[in-house]
């Protein structure tokens, strides 16, 4: 019993720590822009990855990273509508 209980409490030290860990009460659209925004932070700290995108698209590397930086405002497009209780 107590291991569990210890588990359970480390989880939510994480999830009230992290913001990508979610939590129970994470939408699928919150959980989709955050994975969309690890990668696309990724994408931008990593200077090779930025490179090859910039070959691929034929595109300035400065000019990815702006459109990187960009889709991080609203990966997912804008939020859904919630609905009135």
């Amino acid at each position: 019993m107590g291991d569990r209980y210890n588990i359970h409490s480390q989880l939510e030290h994480l999830q009230s720590k992290y913001i990508g860990t979610g939590h129970a009460d994470t939408t699928k659209f919150e959980w989709l822009t955050n994975q969309h925004r690890d990668s696309q932070s990724t994408y931008l700290g990593h200077y090779d990855m930025l490179s090859y995108f910039a070959v691929a698209e034929n595109e300035s590397k400065a000019r990815i990273r702006f459109n990187i930086m960009e889709k991080m405002l609203q990966p997912c497009g804008p939020p859904p509508e919630k609905p009135e209780d």
